[in-house]
């Protein structure tokens, strides 16, 4: 009985630390870094402990369009190309947003600006 409990103290470890992996690597495997959904959404501050696509959608999200695009400018990862089309597709430079699209290897949205901040937050939150 004593190995069963392990065994799910165990998986709730792994689920735990699967949830951090959108934190800095410093941030690794230490207790209340990660952030659910509505955590992210509802922060009254910047979460300066996720990565940079995450810090640019939070700016997003709260009119910062301008701060969102210079943090995402200078990341060369496929999450920061990812959040970058998503916001050349919002600012309507549908053209610039295709090319991010594909640095990103994303297919491009088709559904609401809000669905699709929604989806990247939590794929990347969950990644």
């Amino acid at each position: 009985k004593q190995a069963r409990g392990f065994r799910k103290q165990e998986s709730a470890e792994n689920r735990e630390a699967s949830k951090r992996k959108a934190i800095l690597p410093f941030t690794a495997g230490v207790p209340g870094w990660a952030m659910t959904f509505e955590e992210f959404r509802n922060s009254p501050s910047e979460p300066s402990h996720l990565i940079v696509p995450l810090r640019a959608l939070w700016h997003d999200a709260r009119e910062g369009w301008e701060i969102a695009h210079r943090l995402v400018q200078d990341d060369v990862s496929a999450e920061a190309a990812w959040v970058h089309a998503y916001l050349h597709r919002k600012e309507g430079d549908s053209s610039n947003a295709r090319y991010w699209y594909g640095r990103a290897r994303k297919p491009a949205f088709e559904g609401t600006l809000l669905q699709e901040w929604e989806g990247i937050v939590r794929a990347l939150l969950s990644a």
